[in-house]
């Protein structure tokens, strides 16, 4: 997918933070249920917001210092994959 997204927009779908944490953009997509009618609703998620949801999606709706330190760890790695993709790309 981050390859892919090289050369098009990607829009993913996905419960999974492993494909998650490669994104560019986050953004969080809710549903209820009003007066007897779904409403969906959609968030872009920055900064904080986008730890915190890559958290819940590791463990859970608690997310305490440990998952948040996770959380980080796990978008770091992917902000290094996605340069290193885009080295390999510009230089083949």
């Amino acid at each position: 997918l981050v390859g892919l997204s090289s050369g098009a927009q990607v829009l993913c779908v996905t419960h999974l933070p492993q494909i998650a944490r490669l994104a560019d953009t986050h953004i969080h997509v809710s549903k209820a249920v009003r007066s007897g009618r779904t409403v969906v609703s959609a968030q872009a998620l920055s900064g904080e917001e986008r730890v915190a949801e890559i958290a819940r999606m590791l463990g859970g709706a608690e997310t305490d210092g440990a998952a948040l330190g996770h959380a980080e760890k796990r978008l770091e790695e992917a902000r290094s994959v996605r340069n290193r993709l885009g080295a390999n790309q510009r230089a083949g």
